[in-house]
């Protein structure tokens, strides 16, 4: 009798935008709160342009053991847009039932008044998704942001998690 292959769960995000919206830092802070949290975690990262502006997007795979840094088509299970337009672009890569975090830009718009924070606020909003310790997306975001103002990178998040005006 043939034991049963216990299924990995692995939980795939992508972040999409253009160059210089904190894209890539945002998955980097996603990517190191997951291995604070004990998670195996695969990063890769695509680039547009090599420039500001272009088109930037970046696949985290995290869960007890992840073979592939790329999420395959129709595999994410969430969608984390920067810009309208890349998440419309990027939809196909969301599975079906999977989360797309683009309505959320528009609330994000009104709710953090220093847009060089907006990664991490969305980051807050991801968060209250993932099973990932508070404790351990404010370790990635000090490690990250080390000196680049902490604290305010810190409320940006709590304030997308919904626990701060």
């Amino acid at each position: 009798m043939k034991r049963p292959v216990p299924r990995i769960l692995t939980t795939s995000i992508l972040f999409c935008g253009t160059g210089g919206q904190g894209v890539l830092s945002a998955a980097e802070v996603l990517g190191w709160a997951a291995i604070y949290d004990g998670y195996h975690v695969k990063k890769s990262e695509v680039h547009g342009m090599a420039q500001r502006g272009g088109s930037v997007e970046s696949h985290v795979r995290f869960g007890p053991r992840v073979f592939s840094p790329l999420i395959p088509a129709g595999r994410a299970d969430y969608l984390v847009s920067f810009l309208k337009e890349e998440g419309l672009r990027m939809k196909p890569m969301l599975r079906k039932g999977g989360v797309d975090l683009t309505a959320e830009l528009e609330q994000g718009s009104s709710h953090c008044d220093d847009k060089r924070y907006f990664n991490s606020y969305l980051l807050g909003v991801l968060s209250r998704r993932l099973s990932i310790r508070i404790e351990s997306w404010f370790s990635a975001i000090d490690h990250v942001f080390g000196k680049k103002n902490p604290q305010a990178n810190r409320n940006a998040f709590l304030r997308g998690r919904g626990e701060m005006k």
